[in-house]
Order: C-alpha cells, then sequence, then structure tokens
C-alpha cells in the first residue's frame, strides 16, 4: 500500500491541490496529515479532494473546530496523537515533536514509524529500531514544500519535493 504523509500546509491549497494531484497520478490510498492544516476550508478541500481515508492530529495553528470534523466522512481524526496499522506496518504520528514520548506510551506494539511536522524542515533519523520522519511542510514556508510517501510492503520511505513533481 502506497500512503503520504504531509503536515503544515498552513492554508496553501495551490501546494496542497498539487500534492493531491501527484497522490492521485500516483495512487496513494491513504494519506497521513500530521497537523497545522489551519482553517476549515482547507481541511474540506483536502477531503473533498483525496478519495481515501486522512489521518489528522490537530497542530498548533487550526481555526477549525474538532466537531466540524465530523462532515467530512473521510478524516479521521486522532486529537493530539495517532497510531495506524497500514499494511504491516504500524505507524505513530503526531504534530509537534514533543508529543513523541506520549506516543510511544500509548503504543500497545513496536511503531515502525514515527512522524511529526511543526518545525517545517524535512528530517529522518533511526532510533531504537523506529524511524521518526518529519515530511518537511506544503506551505513552503522556512524550506521548500515538501511531503513523503510510504510504500508499507518494502518499507522504502521518499521525500517529495514538490517543485520537481511532474
Amino acid at each position: 500500500m502506497l500512503i503520504a504523509i504531509i503536515s503544515d500546509i498552513h492554508d496553501n491549497l495551490p501546494n496542497l491541490e498539487k500534492c493531491l494531484a501527484w497522490c492521485k497520478k500516483n495512487k496513494i490510498e491513504k494519506i497521513i496529515c500530521c497537523g497545522d492544516v489551519c482553517n476549515y476550508d482547507t481541511l474540506e478541500f483536502l477531503s473533498t479532494n483525496f478519495s481515501g481515508e486522512i489521518f489528522l492530529v490537530e497542530g498548533n495553528g487550526e481555526t477549525y473546530e474538532a466537531k466540524d470534523i465530523n462532515n467530512l466522512k473521510n478524516i479521521s481524526y486522532r486529537n493530539l496523537i495517532g497510531i495506524e496499522k497500514l499494511g504491516s506496518l504500524t505507524l505513530g504520528f503526531c504534530h509537534q515533536e514533543r508529543e513523541i514520548p506520549t506516543l510511544l506510551k500509548k503504543a500497545e506494539q513496536c511503531l515502525d514509524f514515527i512522524f511529526f511536522g511543526h518545525s517545517h524542515k524535512p528530517w529522518l533519523e533511526k532510533q531504537n529500531n523506529i524511524f521518526i520522519a518529519n515530511p518537511g511542510n506544503l506551505a513552503g514556508t522556512f524550506f521548500q514544500p515538501t511531503f513523503a510517501s510510504l510504500n508499507t510492503e518494502t518499507k522504502e520511505l521518499e521525500l517529495k519535493i514538490l517543485h520537481d513533481l511532474k
């Protein structure tokens, strides 16, 4: 299964649209969003323009209310931290790196990957057999706009630079 990991959209609809077009072209089945979508219109755009399931955690820049997400049928809202079994992998995700210890305590089994956002900087490190990664940001703020894709069968994680997509 192919999934995309996005974060820190900050209401940049043109960049989100380009990312979602790539997702459709490459048959991405699910999206993990590590927060800072920001307003409800952007969240609705994400939901409407991606047909698969979207797992979402809250960022620190959200202006929508959690109750509004109930109107969006393909978004699974996980509050501050999320843990999902996708394919053969168990994935944890949050917005801020400081939530990672809570995520590790809550996990009932070993996590294969942990994704987080907030800093906008793409980053990957392996700690105790867990890959910890930040997909960067779709907003293009402080760093160029990026996201990640993960093949759950091969465990191949790739950083995608939005401006390099065809």
